[in-house]
């Protein structure tokens, strides 16, 4: 049995179902949803090779992708930024983003909003993202 302070505090990832979509899938491991008086979302996204997400704002929050692998071309408001394995982006809240992947393999990346309740505003596209 775990001790009251550790009950909840593990999320198994296989507990969590993925959402699949045409550019690729995600799985929020941490969000309103997910886990009791959380104050963020956390998830892990992939981008399959020559797909992307649709161009995006979040009108709450900030948002925070690290590469864990493949590569993308990030596009922030005008402004397109190579990204690869151990890099991390700032995505403040407004900014229209989204990504392709120019890599052969799938881009894997680890996403962070500093809100539970991530909204987001499709530009394009998914509107289910």
């Amino acid at each position: 049995m775990q001790p009251a302070a550790l009950e909840g505090a593990v999320i198994r990832g296989s507990d969590i179902e993925a959402s699949q979509s045409p550019f690729g899938g995600l799985k929020w491991l941490a969000n309103q949803y997910t886990v009791q008086g959380v104050e963020q979302t956390f998830g892990v996204v992939f981008i399959n090779p020559g797909q992307h997400n649709p161009l995006h704002y979040h009108p709450n929050c900030e948002e925070l992708l690290y590469v864990l692998s493949g590569e993308c071309d990030h596009r922030l408001n005008d402004a397109v930024i190579r990204l690869g394995p151990g890099d991390l982006i700032h995505v403040p809240r407004g900014v229209h983003h989204n990504a392709t992947c120019t890599s052969w393999e799938p881009l894997r990346v680890i996403v962070s909003f500093s809100s539970a309740d991530r909204q987001s505003v499709m530009l394009e596209g998914d509107r289910t993202y």
